[in-house]
């Protein structure tokens, strides 16, 4: 696929969004093949060998599942789009949060069956929480069941009344073969979801009426975007309003990011060509997101970048993978200025200089060498050694650091151990690789067992981990039971003193602090305040009390587990001319901690999990019974579509292990549910117990 010169105006960065099986890997596929990049559709499940281009790993071929977020590029009408088709299973919610902190805007893909479903609305929020213009795509429309006007509905109900449909399908689920356009007010046909070309046609004569009436509501909510265009309609009415009028106020609305378009079909065939051209005409470029900013690194101060190749080169590091071919693989960004394969640049996150080996265009898992990324554009670079997810890379005469990416720590453990010693090695270096890529995967030793403890977003998650280090990387290990991640917690205000005073002969050990430990907010974990007077503790004995303090807290006193949610403010103390070091007060900062963790009152806490089942209604009792029994409590239950149930609840992460498959039995396989880490909650005291005397053993 040659390079093709587009202006940046041109470009657009979608992300494809959705809950797990709505059909955005199907929808990207169709994509793909319209634009002639590929030259049939691929299958996300069944016996295709090939399967779909952006489920390109052996376990998403597998579980017809997408796991990873792959990038694609394509072009249609002038335009360039870098699309990535993102997962929609819970567990990999980071691959959504990286991907759409880098995108301009994004395709929401809903289930034309189902409607909104939990994972759509958690998608939703993270497209709200970064500012993302979408457009909505109802899919499988085609389908027994599938219902373009009920799903909008719930769009209504559960996301936004700021949705209106841009195309109306014509005909009803079997019968479905095109959309009327509201702005062309044209009939879009096909006779077979594979043809190449929609047909252009009158609108259907019993669909006049019905069309008229949306049309005129899509207008009155377009002209809002401008004042003059406002006047004109009211004074001259809605066919005064020209098409490039209607077109650009939409335009206007969308990129607000709180107005949305809607249209559907079969996400296959030839429909997406309405898809695309919704792409192209109202999703952002990158010029229309105009500055970045972020603060020198050297100086503290703001600045800005714009989207321009002639500004010093920005760019955000935003994923990685680990190519069997050309080693770490980075997924990069580039905000502003020119990235170069060969040039030097600054992770302005580790301070590091790095060189550029090569410029790679990724297409899912095939690469094509190219010899540099300019602004607006999105590529993948080899060669780096130290950078990570959320890195910012810049010009080294220009540094900029740019906002982050944060990611949620993982609620779920296991501990795991290589077979025999020739993996030992092996397992080592898989481990550090797979940790590399996903920020939601972290390692530990545990101190007190000597074992490799794996922490992840959920079962499958952790599946998937132990899968690819067998395949991958050829390593055999034996798996332990999953295992929350527990944390403490204190409940009130003590203040205490911390001395570590040695005469050992010669020159001896003096430290000597008062440190009052508080409460933090939930989810605020850990801040250090200085409030020493008049240097009755010197400024270069305070990092390492801070260090001291922090060190300790990693080990609670209830069962060893980590402390969160505390302020320690140092406001006293005292030290010695020539016996007081650095290890000294270190070590006052610990004596601190253990004592003043022990006396004000820490608790132990779990991670709760929000936990969304929908089900038919029959099976509905069961559900809710077998919830209340895992300590569960129902928080609320709604109707859906086609007469399932949605119930929501919050329920202990310990109490949910193996769910999956006890909802599957429950309900003769017809139920499903999502879970997401939602807070952190006391442990009530007799489960506490349980708890403490377990790990103890």
């Amino acid at each position: 696929m040659a390079e093709q010169n587009v202006a940046l105006s041109n470009f657009r960065n979608v992300g494809i969004i959705a809950h797990i099986d709505a059909g955005k890997t199907t929808t990207t596929e169709g994509i793909l093949y319209r634009t002639g990049i590929n030259h049939k559709i691929g299958e996300v499940k069944g016996d295709d060998p090939a399967g779909a281009t952006t489920d390109w790993m052996a376990q998403e071929k597998e579980r017809g599942i997408t796991i990873t977020s792959a990038a694609v590029t394509c072009f249609w009408k002038g335009h360039k789009i870098n699309i990535i088709d993102t997962p929609g299973h819970i567990d990999f919610t980071a691959e959504v949060e990286r991907s759409l902190r880098v995108l301009d805007g994004a395709v929401t893909v809903f289930d034309g069956k189902m409607g909104v479903e939990a994972q759509s609305e958690t998608v939703w929020r993270q497209a709200n929480k970064y500012g993302v213009p979408r457009i909505c795509f109802i899919n499988k429309i085609n389908q027994t069941g599938g219902d373009f006007w009920k799903s909008l509905e719930s769009i209504h109900n559960r996301l936004s009344k700021q949705a209106f449909p841009v195309h109306i399908p014509i005909g009803f689920e079997k019968t479905i073969n095109g959309v009327v356009d509201l702005i062309t007010m044209k009939a879009y046909t096909y006779n077979d979801y594979a043809d190449h070309a929609l047909i252009e046609g009158e609108i259907p004569a019993d669909m006049l009426e019905k069309c008229q009436n949306a049309r005129n509501l899509l207008v009155e909510n377009a002209v809002e975007a401008d004042d003059d265009l406002m006047m004109k309609f009211l004074d001259e009415g809605e066919e005064a309003i020209t098409e490039e009028e209607l077109k650009a106020a939409l335009r206007k609305r969308v990129l607000e990011g709180d107005f949305y378009l809607v249209t559907g079909g079969d996400g296959r065939g030839v429909i997406v060509e309405k898809l695309l051209d919704l792409v192209v005409d109202f999703l952002p470029s990158p010029l229309d997101i105009d500055e970045i900013w972020g603060e020198n690194p050297k100086t503290g101060e703001r600045v800005g970048r714009k989207p321009d190749e002639k500004e010093p080169m920005s760019a955000l590091a935003f994923k990685i993978a680990t190519d069997p071919f050309v080693g770490k693989l980075i997924f990069v960004r580039v905000y502003s200025g020119v990235l170069h394969s060969g040039s030097y640049v600054l992770n302005t996150t580790t301070g590091e200089k790095e060189r550029i080996g090569r410029v790679v265009r990724m297409h899912a898992d095939k690469r094509e060498d190219i010899d540099k990324i300019g602004a607006g554009d999105i590529a993948a670079v080899v060669g780096l050694k130290s950078t990570t997810t959320g890195n910012t890379l810049s010009d080294p005469a220009h540094p900029i650091a740019l906002e982050s990416i944060t990611f949620p720590d993982p609620p779920v453990s296991i501990a795991v151990e290589p077979k025999s010693k020739a993996d030992q090695e092996k397992m080592a270096l898989a481990l550090q690789r797979l940790a590399e890529e996903d920020p939601t995967f972290r390692i530990h030793t545990d101190e007190e067992t000597g074992q490799t403890i794996m922490s992840g977003m959920g079962e499958l998650h952790l599946d998937i981990l132990i899968d690819r280090m067998k395949r991958e990387f050829k390593v055999e290990a034996n798996i332990g039971e999953p295992q929350v991640a527990f944390r403490e917690t204190i409940k009130k205000t003590v203040e205490v003193q911390g001395k570590h005073a040695k005469q050992s002969g010669g020159r001896g050990q003096y430290g000597d602090v008062w440190v009052r430990f508080e409460p933090n907010e939930p989810g605020k974990g850990f801040e250090f305040f200085d409030e020493i007077k008049g240097g009755v503790v010197p400024q270069e004995y305070r990092q390492p009390v801070m260090k001291g303090i922090r060190d300790t807290l990693e080990g609670g006193v209830i069962a060893g587990y980590p402390v969160v949610d505390v302020k320690a403010t140092l406001y006293d103390g005292s030290y010695h001319d020539v016996d007081s070091s650095e290890l000294a007060f270190n070590l006052a900062g610990a004596i601190a901690t253990r004592e003043g963790v022990k006396q004000a009152n820490p608790v132990l806490l779990e991670p709760v999990m929000h936990v969304e089942v929908t089900t038919p209604e029959e099976f509905m009792g069961d559900i809710i019974g077998d919830l209340n029994g895992r300590r569960g409590r129902i928080d609320a239950m709604e109707d859906l579509m086609g007469g399932a149930k949605l119930i929501k609840g919050f329920v202990p992460l310990a109490n949910m292990f193996g769910y999956t498959s006890d909802l599957r039995s429950m309900s003769q396989g017809r139920a499903a549910s999502t879970m997401e880490l939602a807070q952190y909650e006391e442990v009530p005291p007799n489960v506490a117990q349980e708890i403490i005397e377990k790990r103890n053993k």
